[in-house]
């Protein structure tokens, strides 16, 4: 059975002076998707756990959170505590990948580990018993905007390929992909096994967000 597709709004992509309602316009959404950056893991700088404290008593939605940090470890309780529903860590930049997924799972939150473009997917494979989703970057991490890379796809269809043939079904494990999405991709990007999509400036650059996510579920079921 086919597993419910997600829609992810990144609010990287959002006017951040009227941020309250700039996530109540996404309501209709599934996920509220969050992207951490510290500034050296990524060429960028984003924000971190006081916005997510601030933000949380907005919206019921599902508070999915990307750190694109270093040494993740050091944050993940207080993530947890801020309000984080799902955090996803980046395999290249954990000192232990499987204890930091653990530490997580401690804290009664959903862990995730994203792989960068040039990351191969069998580099996560050792740790499947220990993650909730599979976050496959198909933009280099850093900025929205970007030009989706078709790598990620391929990478898609392996690691969906990998769960059916070996007993993973039952684990329930997402896999979630995040760059360049829109409209026009959509739907290759579901074809290729990925069930939660990010989508930033392809949904928050349009007045009439609920539409637009309509839209999205459209391509989705067509």
């Amino acid at each position: 059975m086919n597993k419910q597709i997600k829609l992810a709004p990144s609010i990287l992509a959002a006017n951040f002076s009227i941020l309250k309602n700039e996530i109540n316009s996404v309501s209709n959404a599934d996920y509220l998707h969050i992207d951490v950056m510290d500034g050296i893991f990524v060429p960028n700088i984003s924000f971190g756990i006081p916005v997510i404290k601030s933000i949380r008593p907005i919206t019921n939605m599902i508070f999915d959170v990307h750190l694109m940090i270093t040494k993740p470890h050091r944050y993940i309780e207080k993530f947890a505590l801020a309000g984080a529903d799902i955090i996803t860590v980046h395999a290249e930049v954990c000192e232990n990948l499987q204890d930091d997924l653990r530490l997580i799972k401690s804290c009664g939150k959903k862990a995730g580990v994203a792989i960068k473009p040039n990351t191969e997917i069998k580099s996560i494979y050792s740790v499947l018993q220990d993650v909730d989703m599979i976050l496959i970057m198909s933009v280099e991490p850093g900025f929205g905007g970007q030009k989706f890379l078709p790598i990620a796809l391929e990478k898609a269809k392996s690691l969906s390929n990998f769960l059916h043939q070996n007993d993973f079904l039952q684990n329930n494990i997402d896999i979630e992909m995040d760059g360049g999405i829109n409209l026009s991709n959509v739907k290759l990007v579901v074809n290729s096994g990925a069930n939660v999509i990010v989508a930033g400036s392809a949904i928050f650059n349009f007045p009439d967000r609920t539409k637009k996510i309509l839209e999205f579920r459209e391509k989705f079921s067509c």
